[in-house]
């Protein structure tokens, strides 16, 4: 087995879950079952039923994203280490079982700044990520609308470029000269950075036309005499085959977490002859990274201006 000490720290140990300065749109390498192990550091006040369900959840998420967990570290602290968020000694003890796991990521169920990120991998000589790259992942995969894809991508773009970094030697390289459209003695980093920029305004402005049009579907539902009901409730629990079962709506329906990110709207008509707007929703999940709550700030205002909710749970 490869000593994590000889390993390049620009390159992860296997592929990686993540390269968040590469051209690919996902955040996990999906030529294997990547190899996980999970961390999780519990805070004032210690909550340690908490902490485990929690990891729990990260579990579903990591295997959701097509990857296996393969150990779990846990840790008391009264706050985050700045450079590493946890402590030094807990740093070596993940580097240890990484070794011993053949492990490929260590993913933290808190989010790591760029920094600890970066540091983390650096010792680890392997990829380090955090719960929000997880579910960015699976949105990523699970995203078909137009409006899915364009907010799936800005949340993934916002996340992306303050862990923008060099690899290798490209941050040293120049990339002015004849024939480019890059600045003169610009570098890869530079480019990159610029190109993230430019897509992020971009899709900001094509949410705001699609908000602008849901806005004045909005106001046409408004004007109807149609009650709506919303379904919502957690990822998996049931939400689509409800809505399914009641509408033949045809919406996916699996077995995982996330499967639906677009909400779907159906008539029904209810057994005293009422007809109503049947709304089903995407799912919660906790820790949801705060760029994927506002980047669907539009499609959560279905929920907000449902006349009933319908909460479903996975008893």
């Amino acid at each position: 087995m490869q000593d994590a000490e000889l390993l390049d720290p620009n390159e992860s140990h296997r592929g990686g879950f993540g390269d968040f300065g590469g051209q690919s749109n996902s955040l996990i390498d999906r030529n294997f079952r990547e190899r996980i192990i999970l961390v999780g550091v519990s805070f004032p006040p210690h909550d340690d039923d908490l902490l485990s369900a929690s990891l729990d959840e990260l579990e579903l998420l990591v295997d959701t994203a097509g990857a296996d967990v393969v150990g779990r570290v846990v840790q008391r602290r009264n706050n985050p280490d700045p450079a590493t968020f946890i402590g030094k000694g807990k740093v070596q003890e993940i580097k240890e079982l990484a070794l011993e796991t053949d492990c490929d990521t260590v993913v933290f169920d808190d989010e790591l700044s760029p920094s600890q990120q970066f540091n983390l991998e650096k010792i680890l000589g392997r990829t380090a990520i955090d719960r929000t790259a997880v579910i960015l992942d699976i949105f990523g995969q699970n995203a078909h609308s137009q409006e899915g894809k364009a907010q799936v991508q800005l949340a993934l773009f916002k996340y992306r470029l303050p862990r923008l970094r060099g690899k290798g030697t490209a941050m040293s390289q120049q990339a002015g000269g004849i024939g480019t459209r890059s600045g003169p003695g610009e570098t890869q980093f530079e480019i990159d950075r610029r190109r993230i920029t430019k897509m992020i305004h971009k899709l900001e402005a094509d949410l705001r036309q699609i908000a602008h049009h849901r806005a004045t579907q909005r106001k046409s539902r408004r004007r109807s005499t149609l009650r709506h009901v919303v379904i919502v409730g957690y990822t998996n629990a049931g939400k689509s085959t409800l809505l399914n079962s009641l509408t033949e709506a045809g919406v996916l329906v699996e077995n995982r977490l996330f499967a639906t990110l677009d909400a779907t709207t159906r008539k029904l008509q209810l057994p005293g002859g009422e007809s109503v707007l049947l709304t089903d929703t995407v799912g919660f999940v906790k820790k949801l990274p705060h760029q994927l709550v506002q980047a669907f700030a539009s499609t959560l205002d279905v929920v907000a201006e449902g006349d009933l909710l319908i909460h479903v749970v996975d008893g």
